[in-house]
């Protein structure tokens, strides 16, 4: 089959970014013919950049490049903040441009979560009307699309989990980083904005140290552009006020995917205490490595670590500092949840699986599936 993808791409640091680039990999292994369209600063095999986040006329290069590469099906990867001012409103054009010229559309969509802003609802709403298909990666997402767009026909939104990689930790992480070898390592890692409450951890970590005092905390990330800068400054005053700062590692730059995953190799505890999240790359990174888990439960976290057994979930403060004591000083509970992180990549959300999953959705769209599987694919 030959897949349209229209998403950010590597080296551009972004979640959806990295998400494509594994889906896309994974894809390629099942026999298809893949060609990106994607954002400026992308670059890569058969990826082909043409447009900027911003673009006014976004949805016109990235229809004319991509419909050159006649594709039997055109695959969106979603997010607000990726296809132009309006709150990306740019998607809907794009979406109908394709439909008009009997291209089938699946987009997936990375952000979903109860009672957003109503510019958000209008454009989903758009989606959900005119894309051949929607995939979200939770049944929880499902559930709200349905009752946000009644017109909605259920058959047509499919769940498949975030994937994740198989894949050993990085040797020798903590020196690589000159991270302390003698210390528990509490990470948190990601996108400075404020739902991301990285803060309450550093408010939290004086109590944990009081517990457990040979830990250290790792803050790891940076703003996305101008994103959330007063909320960086607000971050960062935290942890330069905090009265056991000399607990406190700040990594700051540009975390290409060797240095993110060296980051997470080094942690004992990987710390999610979202206030609002649709799903989380960053826990799906986490599970490849193997590292426990405490999250907060909101969005899809609490159910994610029910399913997977790979961490703990935390209602309030103090089941935050309790949780995060208690994998630091139970070795044994440490590891049977990271068991458990890896047994579930390996049987239920490995990037092969996930694959396959998104395949079944394409299958809609073949003519003739004995002579697609029979169809050598060349470049």
């Amino acid at each position: 089959m030959r897949i349209g993808m229209i998403s950010t791409y590597p080296p551009i640091e972004c979640g959806i970014a990295t998400y494509t680039q594994y889906l896309t990999e994974a894809l390629r292994t099942e026999r298809n013919d893949i060609y990106l369209v994607a954002h400026v600063g992308s670059s890569g095999r058969q990826v082909f950049p043409c447009f900027d986040y911003e673009d006014g006329d976004l949805a016109q290069k990235a229809y004319s490049t991509m419909v050159r590469f006649t594709p039997d099906v055109v695959h969106i990867q979603h997010e607000f903040g990726l296809f132009g001012k309006f709150a990306g409103v740019s998607v809907v054009p794009l979406i109908l441009r394709f439909r008009l010229t009997g291209i089938p559309v699946v987009a997936t969509l990375h952000t979903v979560y109860r009672d957003p802003p109503e510019a958000h609802q209008m454009i989903l709403r758009s989606i959900l009307l005119h894309a051949n298909r929607i995939i979200v990666h939770e049944d929880f997402q499902k559930e709200i699309l349905i009752q946000a767009a009644p017109f909605a026909d259920p058959s047509h939104i499919h769940v498949v989990p975030h994937g994740a990689r198989e894949l050993d930790p990085v040797p020798d992480a903590r020196a690589q980083l000159n991270l302390p070898a003698d210390r528990k390592i509490i990470l948190m890692i990601g996108y400075f904005r404020p739902s991301k409450n990285f803060e309450l951890i550093v408010d939290l970590l004086p109590r944990i140290l009081q517990a457990y005092p040979d830990a250290v905390l790792v803050v790891a990330g940076k703003t996305r552009g101008n994103e959330h800068l007063q909320y960086r400054r607000h971050l960062l005053g935290k942890i330069r006020q905090s009265p056991v700062n000399d607990h406190i590692y700040l990594i700051r730059g540009q975390l290409k995917q060797q240095t993110f995953d060296t980051i997470l190799s080094a942690a004992d505890v990987m710390v999610l205490p979202y206030t609002i999240n649709s799903q989380s790359g960053i826990l799906a990174h986490a599970f490849a490595f193997g590292r426990p888990i405490v999250a907060s439960s909101s969005g899809a976290m609490k159910g994610i670590l029910e399913r997977s057994g790979a961490g703990l979930v935390s209602e309030n403060k103090d089941q935050f500092v309790d949780n995060i004591v208690k994998i630091l000083s139970d070795e044994a509970l440490a590891a049977r949840l990271s068991a458990n992180a890896r047994r579930y990549v390996r049987d239920c959300i490995g990037w092969s699986r996930i694959a396959r999953a998104h395949m079944r959705v394409y299958q809609g769209f073949i003519d003739n599936a004995f002579l697609e599987s029979r169809t050598i694919w060349v470049e």
